[in-house]
């Protein structure tokens, strides 16, 4: 009702006439409205200040237009259109490679600039939105207000801002002098009230959504190995905290016990797991917590280890990580446990998002639909955004792509994107 009533006000306030607007008409063979139905034949998608109108049959249908309106057409014909599709874990603001030490170094501002180049990059890859699940400041702030006011390319973006970290663990800052450690220290805490604290904080910096390290990570610059971090009181003040605040949560969680412990807690994302055992399988399935399982950072190491781009403590978890490959991906399937696509991001390369499907075909063994459904419907209901994104739906708002080929039939057509449109914003037309 109270979107009509705005309808009716704007007319009024036009003279009883409909508001000029911004069309595009898309007209394609063969449209994927929901990756988990049957495509679609020829079509005509009709978007209108930046939302989905209408989906009108044929090639030849001819939109609704209102006087003064300006109209662009694409000719997406030989193509497959689709949404846009959905990356749950990204690091916008983390280039692959950089050296371990240059976070003393490298300002939140400079890791804003970074990260505008990495949501150009990441949306012509045809994601148009992503999960930032981890950056320096308010950097990841910075970047997605300056997407969404129109600044600079990207896709949408839900930011974490820093990880919440024991001290000493993932995320915090180790092998540096104290009082250098101490200026740049992550976001750490111990106890209950600390952490819930520290999630506040997070909720006060205007985050989207909170992300902490339930257990060690690869990367790190320490042998803590890749069990459990925060204990199970801590891990419940975290996510009872981001609950009261209306925040969800993401888990960095690798071993097979802090995977189990953040699921109990009651975390919306496991994101690596990928040491799961039946246990940590089991309480997922119980708690109806996802699984993003990033199975991507395996190519940058499959392709650097060995070459002195890690450090020997980080090369020798990287060892043990790959061992691991797909464990994760395999037994959640096999339990029905929800599958949110995610590749990670800023430890692999921006831009190459999409080489994450045919890992998850042939680590998971799923399907192309089960694939694409992760990294557009699952995703955008994991994130909370179904509402806005995920299926071509009119009121929904135009996140589109299209692909040479059929992704259904061959899901390498997800690297082969010829048309972004992010918001409603047109972001490349081949």
């Amino acid at each position: 009702m109270r979107h009509a009533r705005l309808a009716l006000l704007a007319l009024a306030l036009a003279g009883g006439h409909a508001v000029a607007a911004e069309v595009a008409v898309i007209r394609a063979d063969r449209v994927i409205v929901d990756a988990a139905a049957a495509p679609l034949g020829p079509s005509t998608l009709v978007v209108r200040d930046g939302r989905i109108q209408a989906l009108l049959p044929g090639l030849a249908a001819q939109p609704p237009l209102d006087e003064g309106d300006t109209v662009r057409e694409f000719d997406l014909r030989g193509k497959t259109v689709l949404p846009g599709l959905i990356d749950s874990h990204v690091h916008l603001t983390l280039d692959p490679g950089s050296p371990w030490w240059r976070q003393a170094v490298t300002t939140p501002e400079f890791a804003a600039a970074v990260g505008m180049k990495n949501a150009a990059v990441t949306v012509r890859a045809g994601f148009t939105t992503v999960r930032d699940l981890g950056s320096p400041g308010r950097a990841g702030q910075a970047v997605r207000d300056a997407v969404a006011a129109g600044l600079a390319p990207g896709p949408r973006i839900l930011v974490a801002g820093p990880m919440i970290s024991i001290v000493g663990g993932h995320g915090d800052a180790t092998g540096f002098r104290p009082e250098v450690t101490e200026a740049i220290q992550g976001h750490v805490c111990t106890g209950a009230t600390e952490c819930a604290r520290r999630v506040r904080e997070s909720a006060r910096a205007g985050v989207d959504v909170i992300k902490f390290a339930a257990t060690g990570g690869v990367l790190s610059q320490q042998d803590r190995g890749l069990g459990q971090h925060f204990t199970d009181e801590e891990m419940r003040a975290i996510v009872d905290t981001a609950r009261s605040l209306g925040l969800k949560v993401a888990a960095h969680a690798h071993g097979a016990r802090g995977v189990e412990a953040a699921a109990r807690a009651g975390v919306d994302s496991v994101d690596h797991g990928t040491f799961v055992d039946d246990d940590a399988i089991r309480a997922m399935k119980a708690h109806g917590t996802y699984l993003v399982p990033t199975l991507s950072p395996t190519i940058a190491y499959r392709e650097h280890v060995g070459t002195g781009r890690y450090t020997p403590v980080v090369e020798a978890k990287i060892r043990i990580r790959l061992e691991a490959t797909g464990r994760n991906i395999r037994a959640a399937r096999q339990a029905g446990i929800p599958i949110a696509f995610g590749t990670d991001a800023g430890v692999s390369d921006h831009g190459r998002n999409a080489e994450e499907f045919p890992l998850m075909l042939e680590y998971g063994g799923l399907t192309a639909r089960e694939a694409l459904v992760a990294a557009t419907r699952n995703a955008a209901e994991l994130l909370g955004v179904a509402a806005e994104t995920g299926t071509l739906e009119p009121g929904k708002a135009a996140d589109i792509i299209a692909v040479d080929g059929d992704p259904l039939d061959d899901i390498t057509a997800l690297q082969r994107v010829r048309f972004v449109m992010a918001d409603g914003r047109i972001v490349r037309a081949d």
